[in-house]
């Protein structure tokens, strides 16, 4: 199964299993190459915010006009800053920032339980790193590109620059078909294999 990409530079289409990495300064503003990801050719999507909260991540959905009946939000972070959670029909929750298990768990429930074009957004891996360490972080990265692959859906997985050793950012370009780069002026450039 093929999936469109409407995002500038990257290619018309790419299959599934397809992983995808976000390169972006720390101050970048991703959200629009994010939600162009979300709009085109998808039945259902999964976000993993480990960034923003749940609310904040529908705010963005509905800011950028995009279906949130087709959205499944994994809050990692309202337990840490101590706000209430309340599992809604489309929202999830991890016991803590650094449950990367229960993360990797979700995104396999989601994708057993979900037909159609499927799209996981990882936002973002910096900031599981953050929390859990780099390792662990890589191990988790490795299991989800892993269940793309098996249930043909494709993912975008957010990775800020200059936060991280470069032979660690060497080391996500190897592990992913494409990679998507937004520069500081917003330009976009990406290499797909």
């Amino acid at each position: 199964m093929d999936y469109a990409l409407a995002i500038e530079t990257t290619p018309e289409t790419v299959p599934g299993g397809t992983g995808i990495m976000l390169l972006h300064p720390s101050t970048g503003e991703t959200d629009r190459i994010d939600t162009d990801f979300f709009k085109t050719d998808t039945d259902h999507l999964f976000i993993l915010s480990t960034r923003t909260t749940a609310r904040e991540v529908q705010q963005k959905l509905e800011y950028y006009e995009v279906d949130e009946s087709r959205a499944t939000i994994l809050d990692t972070l309202s337990i840490e800053r101590g706000y209430s959670r309340r599992s809604g029909q489309n929202i999830r929750y991890v016991s803590s920032p650094d449950d990367l298990d229960g993360m990797v768990e979700a995104i396999e429930t989601f994708l057993e339980t979900h037909d159609g074009k499927l799209r996981i957004s990882i936002d973002s891996v910096t900031e599981m790193a953050y929390y859990a360490d780099e390792e662990r972080t890589r191990t988790a990265v490795e299991q989800i590109l892993e269940l793309l692959d098996e249930h043909d859906a494709i993912g975008l997985f957010h990775v800020a620059e200059e936060v991280h050793d470069d032979d660690v950012v060497d080391g996500y370009r190897d592990l992913f078909d494409g990679v998507i780069e937004l520069e500081e002026d917003g330009r976009v450039e990406s290499q797909f294999s």
